[in-house]
């Protein structure tokens, strides 16, 4: 084994890192002359109190003191008015070993014996009177005092001279102020180009108002992001705290509602006046449905008013501001429906800028954005997982690239290929696959024949989504599924379409019948989505042959107010309604029930194939379908494969261990 030289590599340099905005020096506090006068105190009555503790002997009876006097280990003694203190003799305390030189003892001068001055006398002990002393007394009766006057001072009156103090502290607003140095830009936002351009335009106001103010343009008061979970609404906010040049407030709605009541109008107002002295500036109340809900009756508010106040405060200080108050206000939810009206009006959030879930052309770009902080395979199409991710938010897809780095990682993988991506997109929607789960054969079998059905149905119907993969493996509650690729977004569904969901959904439970002579709860699920979209079909897309384009649907400001209320139709009608309902699957059942006995050996032959191969793609199925066989490896085969390359790489390496000499270790 040859050594070869070890090739310098170049140094690296380290990015130069901008300089983000100085920070704000600490602000230093002072001490007066009354703060450095109760210090002193203190200290020098700790001192005293310590001193006198460690070096003075407390005798707790006076017989004890005569006896001292007595063998003569007392060498002077200072009488007080209601004490005696005295010093031992040096022979004494070097005889006992004591450390303590003086002892005190209380008396009463009424009960000395008549003999005690005599007796000092005939022992050679020197007394006398103590001087009368007002200062320590009295610097002992103050101190619990001055303790208490010291503790008020630091905790309470500085705290509130400098606004801070922890019980001070709750009328202050929590906001985090954000500006230059922010990591995320416009670049790292996808999917939301027209949200972008309207925050665009605001950001563009608030760094050049005069551009908009020379033809009579107003600074928008605020601007209300709306859209469902996970589709950027904070990533946009974080966005343009770091593309704008100005002061960024960010907030949460639940950061102003604390246990006391009144607290959340004094953290907006302190908000808004902190904003105001830094304008212009960006203030984004977060989650603010919060704190934003509708006014309404007491049984809905609960009785807590506490956040229809900070309601109110909001209001007041939206309404409060001047025109040349470049203050705007940015707010997020996903619950725009519950929002109060004033809050909404027209001169508090004047834009409303809705964040929707991505289409195909922004799911593509948020997976290559996210794809940028991982190895990407050559076999990967992001256009073919944009696809096969309708409805996905965000935050989703950034969790489908997160998974599939996962897997890869597991595996020992140098990159991300596409099978990863596959396999993280089912198990974020539907959980992961339970590959080790031990299946009776008569419940893999009726799995087969159900998923089968669903397949066969919905590659025959023109009107459906083409079909993606089917597979018997568990996955979450699933014990089956098959996978649709939709060729677009649908912005609206036809009744054609409606007409072939409902086939594809009864599908399975058709197949359960005529192949298994029985059927199972396995359609469950199926038949709530037929039936959730026969009602949606009847009751608020007007699709009804004998009701018509009137919508019979839950209204959602009544269901607010009055949730347990009954339907705002009769009873004549809501027969009808079910009647209509009924006519819809029914008509949906007998259409798939004679789809498949028409061509039983076709779903058939797809069910035997999932028996034998678990999961299929789109062209397997259409290769079954035509009529030809399918050549690729069973799970069997690539068991036996994985276990023969396991006992071959085992047989390799046991020679080559037994070859290698005793005492010395194999390289690796």
């Amino acid at each position: 084994m040859t050594n070869r030289p070890k090739q310098k590599r170049p140094l690296r340099q380290r990015p130069q890192i901008p300089p983000g905005p100085p920070k704000k020096p600490l602000p230093k506090y002072g001490h007066g002359p009354f703060s450095w006068l109760v210090i002193g105190l203190v200290a020098l009555s700790v001192l005293l109190i310590i001193g006198r503790i460690q070096g003075t002997k407390r005798l707790n009876y006076f017989p004890d003191f005569e006896n001292f006097i007595e063998n003569g280990y007392v060498g002077s003694i200072e009488l007080g008015q209601n004490r005696i203190i005295g010093e031992f003799k040096e022979e004494y305390l070097e005889k006992v070993g004591r450390t303590n030189k003086t002892f005190e003892i209380d008396y009463d001068r009424e009960l000395l014996p008549d003999d005690f001055f005599p007796q000092l006398r005939k022992k050679g002990v020197k007394w006398r009177y103590a001087k009368q002393d007002i200062w320590l007394p009295l610097l002992m009766n103050l101190l619990p005092i001055l303790l208490i006057v010291a503790i008020i001072y630091f905790v309470f009156i500085r705290n509130i001279r400098t606004g801070g103090g922890m019980l001070m502290s709750f009328g202050r607003s929590k906001h985090k102020v954000q500006g230059k140095g922010q990591k995320v830009t416009f670049e790292d936002v996808a999917g939301i180009e027209e949200a972008k351009e309207e925050v665009a335009e605001t950001i563009e106001f608030l760094k050049n108002p005069k551009k908009f103010k020379k033809i009579g343009g107003r600074l928008p008061r605020g601007v209300l992001l709306i859209g469902p979970p996970g589709c950027g609404k904070t990533l946009l906010a974080r966005a343009i705290a770091g593309e704008s040049d100005v002061p960024f407030f960010t907030i949460s709605g639940s950061d102003f509602v604390e246990m006391f009541v009144g607290v959340g109008a004094s953290r907006v107002r302190d908000l808004f006046k902190q904003a105001k002295e830094n304008a212009p500036c960006i203030i984004f109340l977060d989650e603010v449905d919060a704190i934003g809900r509708k006014r309404g009756p007491g049984f809905v508010s609960g009785g807590h008013d506490e956040r229809e106040q900070t309601l109110n405060a909001i209001l007041v200080e939206m309404d409060g501001f001047d025109t040349d108050d470049q203050v705007i206000v940015m707010a997020a939810t996903n619950r725009a429906d519950i929002l109060d009206h004033a809050l909404t009006r027209p001169g508090r959030f004047d834009r409303q800028v809705i964040v929707p879930l991505p289409d195909l052309k922004g799911r593509l770009d948020i997976l290559k954005i996210h794809a940028k902080k991982i190895k990407i395979g050559p076999d990967v199409e992001f256009e073919r997982v944009a696809r096969g991710t309708p409805m996905f938010s965000g935050a989703e897809l950034e969790a489908l690239i997160n998974e599939a780095a996962i897997s890869a990682s597991m595996v020992n993988k140098d990159y991300v290929e596409m099978v990863d991506l596959e396999e993280a997109r089912d198990k974020v929607k539907w959980g992961r696959a339970k590959k080790s789960r031990v299946i009776d054969e008569q419940d893999k079998n009726l799995t087969a024949y159900h998923e089968a059905g669903h397949a066969f149905v919905q590659s025959m119907l023109e009107e459906a989504d083409p079909l993606h993969k089917v597979s018997i493996i568990p996955r979450g509650p699933l014990g089956g599924a098959t996978f649709a690729l939709p060729e677009k977004d649908r912005m609206c569904y036809t009744r054609r379409y409606c007409m072939a969901q409902l086939q594809i959904c009864f599908a399975g439970r058709i197949a359960e019948e005529l192949f298994c002579d029985d059927i199972t709860s396995g359609a469950q699920s199926d038949i709530t989505q037929a039936t959730n979209m026969a009602k949606e079909m009847i009751l608020t897309w007007g699709m009804g042959r004998e009701i018509g384009p009137i919508n019979y649907g839950p209204n959602p400001v009544r269901e607010t107010y009055y949730p347990s209320m009954t339907p705002d139709y009769s009873q004549k009608t809501a027969e009808l309604i079910d009647k209509e309902v009924k006519t819809l699957i029914d008509e949906a059942y007998s259409k798939a029930f004679e789809l498949i006995e028409t061509n039983k050996d076709k779903t058939e032959a797809i069910a035997k194939a999932l028996l034998k191969y678990e999961t299929l793609d789109a062209d397997d199925v259409k290769t079954i379908l035509d009529g030809g066989k399918l050549d690729k490896p069973t799970v069997s085969d690539l068991l036996a494969i994985e276990q023969q390359r396991t006992e071959s790489a085992g047989q390799a390496d046991r020679p080559a261990r037994q070859s290698a000499p005793s005492g010395e270790a194999e390289e690796v």
